[in-house]
C-alpha cells in the first residue's frame, strides 16, 4: 500500500516567522492573560488508555494507517464519538 499524505500543506511562511522579533508579532486577536484568568484555569489530565488486542478488518486498518501517523488515536476518536452519540 502506498502512503498518501492527507495533511494540508501549511500556509505559514515559516522563514518569515522565524526571522520576526517579538515586537513585530500582532497579538491583538489574543486576549491578555492575567492573574484572575490563571485562578480560573483547571489542569485536565487525559484519561489513561487501556491496552488491548482488537480484531479489525484489514481494510479498516489500512484506511486509518493511510491517513498518516496517529491512526490508533483516530480510531479511538471515532469510537469515542460513537459512544457519545449513542449514550443517553
Amino acid at each position: 500500500m502506498s502512503k498518501v499524505s492527507t495533511q494540508k500543506k501549511s500556509g505559514t511562511d515559516w522563514k518569515k516567522l522565524k526571522g520576526m522579533k517579538d515586537e513585530e508579532i500582532d497579538f491583538t486577536d489574543i486576549p491578555p492573560i492575567d492573574k484572575a484568568m490563571f485562578k480560573k484555569m483547571v489542569i485536565r489530565m487525559p484519561e489513561k488508555k487501556a491496552a488491548l488486542s482488537l480484531r479489525l478488518d484489514p481494510r479498516v486498518i489500512d484506511w486509518f494507517k493511510g491517513q498518516g501517523p496517529g491512526y490508533q488515536t483516530r480510531i479511538n476518536a471515532v469510537l469515542q464519538s460513537y459512544v457519545e452519540a449513542h449514550s443517553h
